[in-house]
């Protein structure tokens, strides 16, 4: 099976480039993730487009994951490893075709690292790749965090 992702990142510019990378990606140099299971154990329990993203840092095509313009109230937790990660109360309409988020549902849910000129989010229990920080985002913090929706799975009704 073969995916389509962008290699265009979360800004505000449509993402025109698109690559094609395999369901199962070459492993990586560890073969072991932060939270212990190998690329196996993470291709049986991910979709091959949540592995691409988690595991690999792919980005999906914009305007195409089922969060961008959902905004029940809820909660959203790691496709991966399931720890809460963002509350519907920080959603916003960002319009760059990902869903974005001016902050993480409590301090330390996520982090961050540079990738490259970037401001990478992971998933701080498991490490997954869950999308890009931005400075242009709304008040109160101005922060637009733009998160791939194969790396979210929603929780309805939740409010934390």
């Amino acid at each position: 099976m073969i995916l389509a992702i962008a290699l265009a990142s979360c800004s505000r510019e449509p993402a025109a480039p698109v690559a094609t990378v395999a369901a199962t990606p070459a492993p990586v140099v560890s073969a072991v993730s932060a939270a212990g299971l190998s690329d196996d154990d993470w291709r049986a329990r991910l979709t091959p487009l949540a592995f691409a993203v988690l595991r690999r840092k792919a980005t999906e095509l914009a305007f195409t994951g089922k969060y961008d313009k959902h905004f029940e109230p809820g909660v959203y937790h790691c496709a991966g490893c399931g720890d809460l990660l963002f509350s519907s109360n920080a959603k916003f309409d960002s319009r760059t075709g990902w869903p974005s988020f001016f902050q993480p549902a409590a301090a330390g849910s996520v982090t961050t690292k540079m990738d490259g000129d970037r401001e990478e989010v992971l998933c701080s229990r498991c490490g997954g790749h869950l999308g890009h920080v931005f400075p242009d985002g709304p008040e109160p913090t101005r922060l637009r965090y733009c998160i791939n929706s194969a790396a979210l799975r929603f929780d309805a009704g939740r409010i934390e």
